[in-house]
């Protein structure tokens, strides 16, 4: 059943995207021939008007072809008045751009749908204090309730670790303990730690552990949770584009590319915690989807991208033979990058 979630989710995030595309075509007049939600045999297709809408037996990708545009075929080109190539290069950015804003934007209504779900966080409750840490000679105790620091209040966990990494000097730290309030001082201890990327960094720690079972669920407002799902979808935009500079840098190994069966089993592993799980999975995976098709690979949005400012800046477009030659190059790199994401999964898979 989980494997079923995470194909339909994958069939959701490729329509969205592909709708962006299909939208902002239509709407500068050039026409769709085909709009296809996954690859190979076709399981069903209907033709609307001058558009073929089709299902295909692999749901792991889609497209949408406009006339006068052919990504396996370059050269293939047409200048009538309803075709891509005859369009200003700015409107076609513009249809590039639509499929990628469509994936955020899908991520941001899903953050926006979290928010009023109930956002599910940690209280600031103490669940044990590390020996010979600055929070244990402070006095620090189990069950104790973290209210302020250095006058800031503090709602959840995740505040506590926020106002440490930003404080400079002595911590002034307000506790809540047998419904008596302590003020405590320390010195937060400087350590040297690992980030998500595995990059070495240094991090200030009091040396406590949050409380187990101490949770609340936060319910947004209207006005705040388009705040949530702004610096949420802001937040994974953010993560993915520096997960992938630090890739293309050697920062993090090739080892960790993952391909369709880790994003599968990731999916299926998320609808089987509950809804909410689910969504933020989703939301990730659709801000991974804008962010990928952004890059400057030529047999994706962002290469073509590149091909229209270059005509822009220059005047004149590229040459058509160029353009087929540094296609083939790109559809190389993106069949490599995915062989190896297909390698690293059978890697993992087999332990």
């Amino acid at each position: 059943m989980g494997i079923i979630v995470a194909l339909l989710v994958l069939s959701v995030l490729i329509f969205f995207h592909e709708l962006g595309h299909f939208s902002a075509a239509r709407f500068f007049g050039v026409q769709v021939d085909v709009f296809s939600i996954g690859f190979g045999k076709r399981l069903w297709t209907k033709k609307i008007g001058k558009t073929e809408w089709s299902l295909s037996v692999i749901p792991l990708g889609g497209y949408v072809k406009m006339k006068g545009q052919d990504d396996t075929d370059p050269t293939k080109i047409s200048y009538d008045d309803d075709s891509y190539n005859s369009k200003k290069p700015w409107q076609r950015i513009v249809i590039l751009l639509a499929g990628p804003f469509a994936n955020f934007l899908m991520a941001f209504f899903l953050y926006l749908a979290i928010s009023y779900m109930g956002v599910p966080k940690l209280l600031a409750f103490v669940g044990s204090v590390g020996e010979d840490t600055p929070a244990f000679k402070a006095g620090l105790q189990k069950e104790d309730k973290i209210v302020q620091i250095n006058g800031v209040n503090i709602l959840y966990w995740e505040n506590l670790g926020e106002e440490i990494a930003k404080s400079r000097s002595n911590l002034s730290i307000l506790v809540e303990r047998d419904k008596k309030l302590l003020t405590l001082q320390l010195q937060p201890k400087v350590i040297e730690d690992e980030n998500v990327f595995g990059e070495k960094i240094t991090r200030r720690i009091i040396g406590v552990s949050p409380m187990a079972g101490k949770t609340t669920t936060v319910y947004y407002g209207f006005t705040d949770g388009f705040t949530y799902a702004w610096n949420e979808t802001k937040k994974a935009s953010l993560l993915i584009f520096q997960s992938l500079q630090k890739l293309i840098t050697g920062v993090v190994s090739t080892d960790k590319l993952g391909g369709i069966i880790t994003i599968v089993d990731v999916t299926a592993q998320a609808s089987s915690a509950g809804i909410l799980s689910l969504f933020f999975f989703t939301a990730l995976i659709s801000v991974n989807l804008g962010v990928l098709n952004l890059m400057p690979i030529p047999a994706l949005d962002g290469g073509h991208i590149m091909f229209n400012l270059y005509e822009i800046i220059s005047g004149k477009a590229p040459s058509e033979s160029v353009m087929y030659y540094i296609t083939l190059v790109g559809w190389g790199m993106l069949l490599s990058l995915m062989l190896l994401g297909l390698y690293n999964d059978i890697n993992r898979l087999w332990g």
